[in-house]
C-alpha cells in the first residue's frame, strides 16, 4: 500500500441500497409533494403509472396522450391519474411533461409481474433506466421499479418499528465499540497491542457501520416522519467519524498489495459469519498470518488514530508526522525539538502536538484503569 493511497483515505459506502433506489426513496418520502400525490391516488382508489424521467428513449416508447409541461403538484397528479395511461414527469419531479400516455416497452424484456400495469412498469424501468412508480388500484400498494429491482413502499409505522429495533441494536454495538476502542488506545500508549486487539476493533467498527447504513436508509425512507429517529441516530453515531479508515491506516501491513479502498471493501464484503472470525479480519489487514495463534502477535500502530484526536491538527501534518517517525511510540518519546524537525511543524504546533499526545496518553490510561 502506497503513501498516496493512505493519504487519500476512501469513504466506506453508507447505504445498503443502490444509489438510484435511495434517491428515488428520498423523492417519494413522506413530506414530499410526490408522496402526497401518491397518497391522494391511493385514497381515491385509482391506479397510476408514473415515469420519473424523460429522454429520447422514453419518448420512443410513448404512444398517444398529450403533452403538458406544467409545474408538478400533488393535486394535478391525482387528477391526471383518473385517466387511463401513464404520467411522465421530469427526473426531479418538478414538472409534469406528458399524461394519458400508453407505454410500449420492448415486450422481449423479461418481467416477473403478472398484472398489465406492473409488467409495463418493470419493462419501462429496465428499458429506460428511469424509476417507474406503479400504484395498484386493487392491492392498494405503491411499487417502485428501479434498476431491475422492485421495491414496495411501506407505511411509516412499520418502518419506524423496524428502525427503532435497529437503533437499539446500534446502541449496544456502540457501547461495546467504545470499550474495545478505549482498550486499544491504552494498549497503544503502553505498546502492548496484539493483532487480536486490532481485529476486535475493526470488527466492531464494521458492525456499527453496517447497522448505521441500515438506519440511514430508514431515515431517508421516512422523510419528515423520521426527524426524531434522525436526531437519535446522529447523537449515537457522533464521534465515530472515520475511525474505520484510521485503524486501517495504522495497522495495514505496508507490504500488503491491496489499496486502502480494497481493504475496506474486502472487510465490507465479509458475511456475518466471517465477520465473527477475527483471523479473517487479520488476513484482510495483511497481519497475523494464517494461524489462529498469530492473533496474539505484537503489532505497533503508526499513530494516525491518536494524532487525529489532537484538536486543530490538519491531516497533512498528521501524515508528515507519521512519515517522519514511523510509529506512535517514537512520537510519544519525541521532544518538542524532535517534533520541530518535521516538515510543516513549527515551534507552536510542536508544543501543541507534544501536549496533545501527553493528554491522550494520560486520559487513555486513566480510562482503562478507572
Amino acid at each position: 500500500m502506497t503513501h498516496a493511497e493512505l493519504q487519500k483515505g476512501p469513504r466506506v459506502p453508507d447505504s445498503t441500497l443502490p444509489p438510484l433506489l435511495r434517491e428515488t426513496l428520498r423523492a417519494v418520502a413522506p413530506g414530499t409533494e410526490l408522496r402526497d400525490g401518491l397518497e391522494r391516488i391511493l385514497r381515491g382508489r385509482t391506479g397510476a403509472l408514473i415515469v420519473l424521467g424523460y429522454d429520447d428513449t422514453v419518448a420512443s416508447i410513448c404512444s398517444g396522450g398529450f403533452e403538458l409541461d406544467v409545474r408538478f403538484s400533488s393535486t394535478r397528479l391525482r387528477e391526471l391519474a383518473k385517466m387511463d395511461g401513464a404520467i411522465v414527469v421530469d427526473h426531479g419531479a418538478a414538472r409534469i411533461l406528458r399524461a394519458a400516455v400508453q407505454m410500449l416497452p420492448d415486450s422481449s424484456i423479461e418481467t416477473t409481474e403478472s398484472g398489465t400495469r406492473h409488467r409495463t412498469a418493470e419493462r419501462t424501468a429496465k428499458q429506460t433506466g428511469f424509476p417507474v412508480i406503479s400504484v395498484s388500484q386493487s392491492m392498494r400498494i405503491v411499487a417502485l421499479y428501479v434498476g431491475g429491482q422492485r421495491y414496495v413502499l411501506e407505511d411509516s409505522d412499520v418502518i419506524l418499528s423496524r428502525a427503532n429495533q435497529a437503533l437499539a441494536t446500534l446502541e449496544r454495538y456502540k457501547s461495546r465499540l467504545d470499550e474495545v476502542s478505549g482498550t486499544l488506545s491504552a494498549l497503544e500508549i503502553e505498546d502492548l497491542v496484539t493483532v487480536r486487539d486490532v481485529a476486535a476493533v475493526m470488527q466492531r467498527l464494521e458492525m456499527v457501520r453496517r447497522i448505521s447504513a441500515e438506519i440511514s436508509d430508514y431515515v431517508v425512507e421516512l422523510g419528515t416522519n423520521g426527524r426524531l429517529l434522525s436526531l437519535q441516530f446522529d447523537e449515537l453515531i457522533g464521534g465515530i467519524g472515520p475511525d474505520l479508515e484510521l485503524v486501517a491506516r495504522d495497522y495495514v501491513d505496508s507490504r500488503n498489495t491491496r489499496s486502502l479502498d480494497e481493504v475496506l471493501a474486502a472487510l465490507a464484503a465479509l458475511d456475518s459469519t466471517q465477520l465473527i472470525d477475527l483471523t479473517q479480519i487479520a488476513r484482510i489487514l495483511g497481519v497475523g498470518g494464517r494461524q489462529g495463534d498469530s492473533l496474539d502477535s505484537a503489532i505497533a500502530p503508526r499513530g494516525y488514530r491518536i494524532l487525529t484526536r489532537i484538536p486543530r491538527l490538519p491531516m497533512s501534518v498528521v501524515t508528515d508526522l507519521v512519515e517522519h517517525f514511523g510509529t506512535l511510540q517514537k512520537m510519544l518519546a519525541a521532544t518538542i525539538d524532535d517534533l520541530e524537525v518535521v516538515h510543516s511543524v513549527g515551534t507552536q504546533r510542536a508544543r501543541s502536538v507534544r501536549e496533545g499526545l501527553s493528554r491522550q496518553a494520560e486520559s487513555s490510561l486513566l480510562e482503562r484503569f478507572a
